[in-house]
């Protein structure tokens, strides 16, 4: 398993992805697939160029098979976005590498937590994120892309 930063150069990946993980999972991002699908070629390659919000691939060979995201948001907070793995890798590691990866960034660039949000009607992604250390805070709030699905905030502090 190959997990690398994305450059700008991997805008045409990165996009077959997250439309993939959209697909997929319609309710769990914070952005629609019609709102991903309708960027432009030049608004992937700064998503890609990792201005603001940095993202990773997991590549199986040559193939990516999932994805992760971060930044840093207004009230400095590191916050872990977008991670999503296609259902053919689930359960093999994957996904504990891509928030590893987050969390060795964050602690990289000074920071000492990591906050994510999820709905917990997500127990898949809420056990994964359980076991990886994160805690469920009193934080809730609604998803930008489904208003009528409530997410809380969790929240991982570097021992």
């Amino acid at each position: 398993m190959d997990i690398r930063s994305t450059e700008t150069e991997d805008w045409m990946l990165l996009r077959q992805v997250r439309l993939a993980a959209l697909w997929d999972a319609p309710t769990a991002f914070g952005v629609s697939y019609q709102t991903a699908a309708d960027y432009t070629d030049e608004q992937w390659k700064v998503r890609a160029s990792s201005t603001g919000t940095a993202f990773w691939l997991a590549f199986e060979k040559d193939r990516p098979v999932g994805m992760i995201g971060a930044a840093v948001n207004s009230a400095q907070r590191f916050n872990m976005i977008g991670m999503w793995v296609e259902p053919a890798a689930r359960g093999s590691g994957v996904a504990i590498q891509l928030v590893e990866t987050v969390k060795v960034r964050a602690t990289s660039e000074g920071f000492d937590r990591v906050f994510l949000d999820v709905s917990p009607d997500n127990a898949r992604a809420s056990n994964l994120y359980l076991k990886q250390g994160f805690a469920f805070m009193d934080e809730w709030e609604p998803l930008e892309s489904h208003p009528h699905i409530t997410v809380q905030t969790m929240l991982w502090i570097r021992s």
